[in-house]
Order: C-alpha cells, then sequence, then structure tokens
C-alpha cells in the first residue's frame, strides 16, 4: 500500500483543513500525519498514524534543527510515496527532509503568506524561504488563483510551477454543515442575549492587526453611535490585540460588543449572523467567508488577494479598499441600512459557495491529483 504523510505545524490546520482529504485518503493509502502535541485531541477519530513533533511556529534555529533531524529520521524510516505539508514553517522543514531524503512527491500548499504584509529584512528573509519551498516542492498547490498570481508577480514561483485545485480553497465548505438555520439563529442570540431584530456583525477568526481588527473596532464606534440596533460578535483566539482592546476603542458602546475565545462550532455564529467582516490585510483564500456564504451571510471585505476570490464585489458582498476605514465604515452601513440588499447578496453568495466551493469536490480532486502524481511515477520507473 503506497503511504502518505500529510504535515502541519499545529493539530487545528490539519482538524480544519484536512481531515476529510485525510479520511478519504486513508481508504486506499497507508496515512501518517505529523504536528506538534498543541490541542491533540482535535485529532481524535482520525484513521491515520499519528506522530508528534516540536515544530515552533515561531523562528527558534536550535529548536529548528532538531525539528529537521526528527523528520529526516522519520522520512528515512516510513520511506513515505508522498509528503504534503501546510504552512511555512512545517513547507521549509518538511520539503527540505523530504528532499533530502530522497522522497519522490513532495507537494506543498501556500496558505497565505506571512511576508505579505512585512517589510524590509523581515520580507526578504521570509519571502526567500517560500522561494526555497518552491524549489524543493516537486508540486505546488496555491488556494485560489488571486494568490498564484501574486507569488508568481512576486518571483516566489515560476509561471506554470503550482496548481489550484477546483475554483480554489483548501478543503471547501459543508454544505451540510453549513447552511441557514432558523432554530440555531434565535438560540445562539438568546445564548448572548442578543435581540431577535438586531443586526449582527460577525468576525470569525484570530484577534490580530493583520486581520483588521483595530480597523473593524474603529468602524464599528462610528456604526453604533447612531446606529443602537447593531451587534458586533468576535469569534476567534486573542492574539496580538488582546479583547480588552477592542472594549477601549468602543468604550461608550461595548455592552454591543459579544466576544467568544473558541468554538467548534463556527457555524452556529455564521447562522446567527447578519453581515460578515474581514477587514483582512493578508489572506490566501479565507474559508471564513465561505463558509458565512453558505450560511446565506453576504461579507464586507477587503480588496485583497485571497478574498476577490472569495467574495464577487457587488453580488455576494462588498470590497474596500484594505486600511481604509471611511470605506469599510460605508460599506457596513450600506448591508446595515438595506435588509433587501442582504437577503439579496446572502442568497447569491449561498448558491455560489455551493456551486463552486463543496468540500467534497475539493476533496475529490485532491485524491484524484495524488492519484494522477502516483500513476505518473510509476510510469517512468
Amino acid at each position: 500500500m503506497k503511504k502518505i504523510c500529510f504535515i502541519a505545524t499545529i493539530p487545528a490546520v490539519i482538524n480544519s483543513f484536512l481531515r476529510d482529504h485525510i479520511q478519504t485518503a486513508s481508504e486506499n493509502y497507508e496515512v501518517t500525519v505529523v504536528c506538534n502535541s498543541e490541542d491533540k485531541y482535535f485529532l481524535d477519530g482520525l484513521n491515520a498514524h499519528l506522530v508528534l513533533v516540536p515544530i515552533e511556529r515561531k523562528p527558534s534555529p536550535w529548536k529548528d534543527l532538531l525539528t529537521l533531524i526528527e523528520l529526516l529520521t522519520l522520512f528515512r524510516h516510513e520511506k513515505f510515496d508522498i509528503v504534503h505539508s501546510h504552512m511555512p514553517k512545517t513547507g521549509l522543514l518538511g520539503m527540505l527532509a523530504a528532499w533530502l531524503v530522497g522522497i519522490p512527491i513532495r507537494i506543498h500548499t501556500f496558505h497565505g503568506e506571512v511576508w505579505a504584509t512585512r517589510s524590509g529584512f523581515h520580507r526578504k528573509t521570509l519571502k526567500l524561504f517560500d522561494q526555497l519551498v518552491g524549489l524543493l516542492a516537486t508540486d505546488i498547490l496555491a488556494v485560489s488563483p488571486s494568490q498564484l498570481d501574486f507569488l508568481v508577480s512576486e518571483g516566489v514561483l515560476p509561471y506554470g510551477k503550482a496548481k489550484i485545485i477546483g475554483a480554489g480553497s483548501i478543503c471547501g465548505v459543508d454544505p451540510l454543515r453549513f447552511h441557514p438555520n432558523l432554530n440555531v439563529r434565535q438560540k445562539i442570540r438568546d445564548h448572548l442575549k442578543i435581540a431577535q431584530n438586531a443586526t449582527v456583525i460577525l468576525f470569525v477568526g484570530r484577534l490580530t492587526h493583520d486581520k483588521g481588527m483595530l480597523d473593524l473596532a474603529i468602524a464599528f464606534n462610528e456604526i453604533a453611535g447612531y446606529q443602537k440596533n447593531v451587534v458586533l460578535l468576535l469569534v476567534g483566539a486573542e492574539e496580538d490585540i488582546p479583547f480588552n482592546r477592542i472594549q477601549e476603542i468602543c468604550h461608550a458602546e461595548r455592552n454591543r460588543l459579544h466576544y467568544v475565545s473558541f468554538t467548534a462550532t463556527p457555524e452556529h455564529y455564521m447562522m446567527a449572523a447578519d453581515i460578515f467582516c474581514l477587514p483582512s490585510y493578508r489572506e490566501g483564500l479565507p474559508m471564513t467567508i465561505l463558509e458565512a456564504a453558505a450560511c446565506a451571510v453576504p461579507a464586507v471585505a477587503s480588496c485583497i488577494y485571497g478574498i476577490t476570490d472569495a467574495v464577487e464585489d457587488g453580488k455576494t458582498g462588498l470590497l474596500f479598499s484594505a486600511g481604509d476605514i471611511k470605506a469599510l465604515t460605508q460599506s457596513l452601513l450600506t448591508l446595515i441600512d438595506n435588509q433587501h440588499l442582504r437577503y439579496e447578496m446572502g442568497e447569491t453568495a449561498r448558491v455560489r459557495a455551493r456551486l463552486l466551493f463543496t468540500s467534497y469536490k475539493i476533496t475529490e480532486s485532491i485524491i484524484t491529483l495524488y492519484n494522477e502524481l502516483l500513476a505518473e511515477r510509476c510510469n517512468k520507473l
């Protein structure tokens, strides 16, 4: 039986993006999953051999060297036919180890480029690492057409090196999980003490500068000053922007802020929302926008690569220039003030998500890619 290894830094990435791929691949392949031990309970029930390696998310030369040695040892022993890496750190270490050992098929998926919002030495260094990954991998996947164009234009990848699965995405959206549900909408609003007739702006993701959290807080503070029936719901872990910083910005209206630090059911909060907002500065292809779309929730989002593939401006949501808080505020107000427009955009978004980004199509395409690459290799031998 052929052997596949999936490698990512944290179990949450495996659970959120790769579970269906792994479960389907395990029907015909022997599957191994490599990640660090953080929240490994996410991987309960996964039909794969789990190998825990202490992979650091942040740069740590000594620890990264030890991780590389562990990966080299594992790859030499297991002799995988395919190694598929996700995320920047595991992309670099995984592809390097797989190349050194001679793994024949080395696939890396670019999710979103950390260096896209950096400058100077940090940008050049991180970009160089991605260029190296592109050289070490035999096959590259980009998660959206606009991301691929960006990687080529920045000289990270040569034209023709990378592929896109379907219309884009890492894993697609499960329509059985993400869909409108009035009962859940009412229950979530009751639980959070949000009025049923309130307009709910939802953000789902890490609370960071790169996600535009401060921009959203400033915009909401202005809107809440004269729109008394609007609330902001944030769902996601605090990182470089703590929730109390958002509360400080929205001090006079802080009673209309709601925060959920972690959830295993983001779809419930999407079902309860009216507008999904992602004022991000960098994305590969934001799954949260597609998931909200499947729940018939239109988006207000920044006009950057990745997001332009997830939102059809004027049809499934409204786009504005990243960092333009005035334009963000106006876009939110447009949908707040026009319930009919929200409904039309939400329905269009739902149809588009189901047509282009259903999870089973993406998983089927990934498995087909593995089969084709293995067949090509056999024909060359």
